[in-house]
């Protein structure tokens, strides 16, 4: 049913029709949706401003929640946005061109946000920080003159990782990417139904798709990123223990503030002993990790 050319959303036209991808494709919708249903994503009615930059992620992301919508199964209004942001050599017409042909609603921004970072961030220094600010305050002004209740984001899974680990080794607190965040002023919802999936898988998806890929120049370009280091330790233990980065997302999802050390999160002052049998104390201790010091 997924490959009937009279039911299938235009994104979906020309899929390979390998069992793979097929697969593939399947194990996208399935974990976009359960993100949605999980982490209470939708407001019917509600219109969503879907951020598209022209990498990979952003594609799987339009491609899988048009899927949804057209299936009855997403009942929110979808706006396709790109921010041009003036990077030297950028290819304008390419996104345009293929949302028209894809019959996808969208809106094309340009922001000469490029000028801006340069100009501030000293020779040497990431644009990163910078650019994401001066990106997200645009797209909340765009969201809000589209009449959009939720800005739409591609990250996933691998980059909710990355964050954590880059949160852990150099900013001293245990924090990553949420999959819902209500912005400052508490009229905006920053939404990112990828969170569940796989860089890997969404390379795989953009690549079978023959999306027109659109390279970040600004600062893809740079070597030695916090974020490029972090990708590089959690690649080696994916490639010595497959599975880990799974395993390391479910941990996200399954925190126990009494077995950290945050008195802002658990009472540990106003933790008293109490009466218990054997019993009780060695089921506690078989929730624990033994270890030796």
């Amino acid at each position: 049913m997924l490959d009937d050319c009279d039911d299938i959303h235009p994104l979906f036209h020309g899929a390979p029709k390998s069992t793979a991808f097929r697969k593939l494709r399947k194990r996208l919708v399935q974990q976009v949706r359960e993100a949605v249903e999980t982490f209470g994503m939708v407001q019917p009615g509600a219109r969503w401003l879907v951020c598209l930059s022209g990498g990979k992620d952003s594609y799987t992301l339009l491609a899988i929640l048009h899927e949804l919508q057209w299936r009855g199964l997403l009942p929110v209004d979808l706006l396709a946005c790109n921010l041009d942001q003036g990077q030297p050599g950028f290819p304008a017409t390419v996104l345009p061109e293929f949302l028209a042909k894809m019959g996808v609603p969208h809106r094309i921004e340009y922001r000469d946000t490029y000028s801006i970072v340069m100009d501030k961030i000293p020779q040497g220094a990431t644009y990163c920080s910078l650019c994401s600010r001066l990106r997200r305050g645009n797209l909340y002004r765009i969201a809000r003159e589209e009449g959009c209740s939720a800005v739409v984001l591609g990250h996933h899974r691998d980059d909710i990782l990355e964050t954590f680990f880059m949160n852990l080794f150099f900013g001293g607190r245990l924090a990553a990417m949420p999959p819902k965040l209500l912005n400052e002023d508490g009229d905006l919802t920053l939404l990112r139904p990828l969170a569940m999936v796989s860089e890997d898988d969404c390379e795989k998806f953009a690549q079978g798709m023959q999306y027109p890929i659109i390279p970040c120049d600004l600062c893809g370009s740079q070597d030695g990123l916090q974020r490029q280091q972090v990708k590089g330790i959690l690649d080696g233990w994916e490639a010595r223990t497959p599975g880990r980065r799974n395993i390391m997302f479910k941990a996200l999802m399954n925190v126990r503030p009494s077995h950290l050390v945050d008195p802002a999160l658990f009472d540990f002052a106003g933790l008293m002993a109490q009466a218990s049998s054997p019993a009780d104390a060695d089921s506690e201790n078989s929730n624990e990790i033994s270890g030796r010091r």
